[in-house]
């Protein structure tokens, strides 16, 4: 016999948000490391805030909804807000009670400047890194760099001569005109040189081999072979040379922070002459990929036992890549400026690493 649809209007619910969350879900773990890593940076975001005037949201609550975003790929601010009112695992993460409204999603607008710097994403990607090293979870020894464009939140279409100026500055109509006008570029020589994006400034024109061009950023990444574990993270222009300098400057960054032997797996756009100098400098083998043509390293290295399991491992840079770009949101960028731009891909990184440390805590039995 079947049963009527018992529709009741209100109810009054005697538990907690604590109790509603099964014991042995995925996001504990993860709670539990960023709990422990906000608790570690209460200082610094204590310097942030005046000592007198209105009381404002609390900053974890906003660095947690942060996170949210990027591990389940929620695409807006807006949104974000809108799975707030309605899903308990989302206010259990944030740790926000059921009693409390949502904040406007212009609250993460107006909080960006002081929240969203690289200063406090680089202390919270630290506290992240310094719990999987406690965990003796990173190599010592082996490494793997590489670097990936990020396209940019701008258009081909903003990418003018830099004496031409905007609509304000007596632009040509059939550049500036309309919310999306017309712009026919076909013939025209355009180099970083002598053009620049109105809409992002800090934005290169930029291609991967064999791909169109589009404006973009360079994210760089240092990984530690053994797990995959991000130890290091850089964003900068797209420039030509930008990978290799910036992979120099990480493995710089991770050789102050220990001696002994170190190894560092590349690409064959890492098999120059001077990166290859300027690591070994450094006390560092690389173990880059060969080249037909202008091969900068010798049979000294590629006979070596430990190069042929570099080359295997060094594509596990890859991985962080494809995540970043696939779940956190960094396909296409949401925000603009250099600082903004490394602000969200450090987070971003530390975000992969507490999915990484979670699974590798299943993995391993290290809960």
């Amino acid at each position: 016999m079947r049963g009527d649809v018992e529709r009741q209007e209100g109810f009054i619910m005697f538990t907690s948000l604590e109790d509603r969350i099964p014991s042995d879900h995925p996001l504990r773990p993860i709670r539990r490391m960023v709990d422990c890593a906000l608790r570690e940076m209460s200082p610094l975001i204590d310097s942030l805030y005046a000592e007198r005037g209105r009381i404002s949201i609390p900053p974890e609550y906003l660095l947690r909804a942060q996170m949210v975003q990027i591990l389940f790929a929620i695409p807006s601010e807006r949104r974000l807000c809108e799975h707030l009112e309605y899903n308990l695992l989302f206010r259990w993460f944030v740790g926000l009670p059921l009693s409390e409204p949502v904040w406007h999603p212009t609250t993460f607008t107006k909080n960006r400047d002081r929240l969203l710097t690289s200063e406090v994403a680089e202390a919270f990607f630290e506290k992240i890194r310094t719990q999987a090293a406690a965990r003796k979870l990173l190599s010592r020894e082996h490494f793997s760099c590489d670097g990936t464009l990020i396209e940019a939140a701008a258009s081909l279409k903003s990418f003018h001569p830099k004496n031409e100026g905007g609509p304000k500055d007596g632009g040509p109509p059939d550049r500036c005109g309309g919310r999306n006008p017309e712009v026919d570029f076909h013939g025209e020589k355009r180099s970083n040189a002598t053009h620049a994006s109105t809409t992002d400034p800090d934005a290169r024109l930029a291609r991967i081999k064999g791909k169109e061009a589009k404006l973009a950023y360079r994210g760089h990444l240092l990984v530690e072979n053994r797990h995959g574990l991000i130890v290091d993270c850089d964003l900068t222009p797209a420039t030509g040379s930008a990978e290799p300098d910036a992979a120099l400057g990480l493995l710089a960054r991770e050789r102050a922070r220990h001696q002994g032997r170190m190894t560092v797996g590349a690409d064959r756009g890492y098999n120059t002459r001077r990166f290859v100098q300027d690591t070994r400098a450094l006390s560092i083998t690389p173990h880059v990929a060969e080249k037909k043509r202008f091969n900068a390293i010798d049979q000294r290295t590629t006979t070596w036992e430990g190069y042929g399991v570099s080359m295997r491992r060094r594509k596990i840079v890859e991985e962080p890549f494809g995540w970043m770009k696939t779940i956190g949101g960094l396909r296409k960028l949401r925000h603009r400026g250099t600082k903004k731009v490394r602000a969200v891909f450090t987070f971003t990184c530390a975000c992969f690493n507490l999915v990484r440390l979670r699974n590798l805590e299943a993995e391993l039995g290290l809960g």
